[in-house]
């Protein structure tokens, strides 16, 4: 397009678009290596009587990796979309009708005061650990402290299950922020992938959990310096709800160029969880509380929900370097994390409802200089 000089005003040529990158490892499958991998979930002998069924049943598998058909039922999206002619997952909007109805039950003045409680650890006695973890018994003390209140609910979410339920799974993030925020969607839509095998992703149903909550309450022990990996990849599925695009037309699905052109246009990074508050309960047996402590208070802080106040985010070590055996011993004698966990409670019981009536911290209404 030509550029016509203006008196008095730099006229440098606009930079051409972002290239999209791409070379990385080959990941499509031969028919003969899917099959074999396919037919791994029916190792149990038991399935042995049904191998003609499961062959005819394979081929419609193959059929639909060859094809990728990730989402195989979709619909137009219909009015409020830049693109309401474009074909979205049934699936998808199943999830953002559940995030917008969470958000309306949220900010309504008639719901009680919501409070989601994560307990962090794949610990538990439903699998072969046999025997409940330490995160859990502090989280129901705090359960038990935000349930004597009156109009609060807890929403108790268990990361264990994940190691001992069915069918119960959260995917890694692909990590699509990297190329374009517009091409992380909200709330995201990378799964599932059904051609892929990648479904029943759980943060469907988590999404609108985080939402419908007025604070956000996280006990967590510490896995080798770190978080748990059931809490991290809760943690990195939630990115889209910091600048998350809710409008995977204006990118027509996961088109880079589209993404990347958005994007150089001005983006918004709308946070779609701010505003909230939390605590933070971390503990560990020999190193790494404080970092992870701060960890997590940092990323809840970077997505613009903030501290209930200085009760409400601590770390401590139960039982340090004693052995792992008597663990849960060493937690029954050590009544002052009992009590501070009560106490981060009330205050995030406290910050809620000085929330709930107006009153914020004082730069809740600041403009962020650096969105991103």
């Amino acid at each position: 397009m030509p550029r016509f000089k203006l008196e008095g005003m730099s006229q440098d040529p606009l930079p051409p678009p972002p290239k999209v990158r791409t070379g990385q490892t080959l990941t499509k499958l031969t028919k003969e290596e899917y099959l074999k991998r396919w037919r791994q979930r029916f190792y149990d002998p038991a399935f042995l009587s049904k191998n003609a069924d499961l062959d005819a049943i394979a081929e419609i598998a193959w059929d639909a990796y060859a094809d990728e058909r990730k989402s195989p039922r979709t619909r137009k999206a219909g009015p409020g979309f830049v693109d309401p002619e474009y074909e979205l997952s049934v699936e998808w909007l199943e999830a953002r009708q559940a995030i917008v109805d969470a958000q309306k039950c949220q900010e309504s003045s008639d719901s009680a005061s919501r409070v989601l409680l994560i307990c962090a650890s794949p610990r538990t006695d439903q699998t072969c650990p046999s025997e409940m973890s330490k995160t859990f018994r502090l989280a129901k003390t705090a359960c038990e402290v935000i349930d004597g209140v009156p109009r609060f609910e807890v929403d108790f979410l268990d990361l264990s299950v994940m190691a001992a339920e069915y069918g119960r799974v959260i995917y890694p993030c692909k990590a699509c922020v990297s190329t374009a925020m517009p091409l992380c969607h909200w709330p995201c839509s990378c799964y599932p992938n059904h051609y892929l095998g990648q479904s029943q992703d759980w943060m469907n149903e988590i999404y609108p959990r985080w939402v419908a909550a007025h604070g956000i309450m996280i006990v967590t022990p510490v896995h080798w310096y770190q978080v748990p990996s059931t809490l991290k990849l809760m943690m990195d599925r939630l990115v889209c709800a910091d600048g998350g695009n809710p409008d995977p037309t204006s990118t027509h699905g996961k088109n880079p160029e589209e993404a990347k052109a958005l994007e150089l246009k001005g983006w918004n990074y709308p946070r779609h969880l701010g505003g909230r508050t939390f605590a933070v309960v971390a503990h560990g047996d020999a190193e790494g509380a404080g970092s992870v402590r701060r960890a997590l208070h940092d990323w809840l802080a970077d997505m613009n929900l903030f501290p209930a106040g200085e009760a409400a985010v601590f770390d401590r070590y139960i039982g340090y370097y004693k052995t792992y055996a008597v663990s849960h011993d060493e937690l029954d004698r050590d009544d002052a994390i009992f009590e501070e966990t009560r106490n981060a409670a009330r205050t995030l019981v406290q910050a809620v409802t000085n929330l709930r009536a107006g009153v914020c911290p004082p730069d809740q209404d600041l403009a962020d200089p650096r969105p991103k």
